[in-house]
């Protein structure tokens, strides 16, 4: 799976990062870091991650092949 953030959408409400801390990491108070390229076993955290993103800034390739995969 690939990852994408619109960084200039997120708002640094931090909801990715709790959902899926190996993915999303927060630096400092509201710069968001994160790993492009997910591999399928992340694929239930990334998929809640995206959904708890209040501002819809978390885009994912491959999420769906991924499901149907496992």
């Amino acid at each position: 799976m690939r990852l994408v953030v619109d960084l200039n959408k997120c708002q640094g409400y931090a909801q990715c990062a709790f959902l899926a801390p190996d993915v999303f990491t927060m630096h400092g108070e509201e710069s968001l870091v994160y790993n492009p390229r997910v591999g399928p076993e992340q694929r239930e955290q990334v998929a809640r991650a995206v959904a708890a993103c209040p501002v819809g800034a978390i885009a994912v390739e491959g999420l769906r092949e991924a499901s149907d995969a496992g």
